[in-house]
């Protein structure tokens, strides 16, 4: 048995059910409140995470001595570990399942081909030109994950036309 109301996604049709939980009375309370929260979360870590992989990719063009501070080389994967556990939240919270939603497994797929673009990028390209390269089009898988997420749909932006 599940517990919640019954919501359906506007995009593509599908039904499921809303987070929520029992109080102590056995009535059902909402949990709006936290959901709200771990999303916004999670797109603030997305945010901060493309905003701090542009900079880097740039100084890895620019062979800049900045990729060598330490905080440049913490504060991404601190950011990317919010990033990713609130996504992982956000799915238990909603009981939404990669093998049940085909953009949420797409999703998971450009994430896999960022980091590997990405550390081309910013770290295993041997030249200024192979990084810019793999940054331009780390950027674009990241655009494309963005897309997947806001439209619901495996085609990302393309869904909308």
């Amino acid at each position: 048995m599940r517990f919640g109301r019954k919501i359906v996604c506007n995009s593509c049709g599908l039904q499921r059910f809303a987070p929520v939980r029992l109080t102590c009375h056995g009535k059902l309370k909402e949990n709006r409140v936290d959901y709200f929260l771990v999303k916004h979360i999670h797109m603030t870590a997305a945010g901060l995470s493309l905003a701090l992989f542009s900079l880097r990719a740039w100084w890895s063009v620019r062979e800049s001595p900045q990729l060598q501070r330490r905080w440049v080389k913490v504060l991404p994967h601190l950011i990317d570990t919010v990033l990713l556990a609130a996504g992982v939240t956000l799915m238990v919270m909603l009981r939404a399942w990669p093998t049940q939603h085909p953009w949420l497994a797409a999703k998971l797929v450009g994430l896999v081909a960022y980091i590997v673009i990405g550390t081309l990028a910013i770290k295993r390209g041997r030249t200024p030109t192979i990084r810019a390269v793999a940054s331009f089009a780390a950027i674009a898988i990241f655009v494309y994950i963005a897309g997947a997420a806001l439209s619901h749909h495996p085609w990302s932006w393309l869904a909308r036309l």
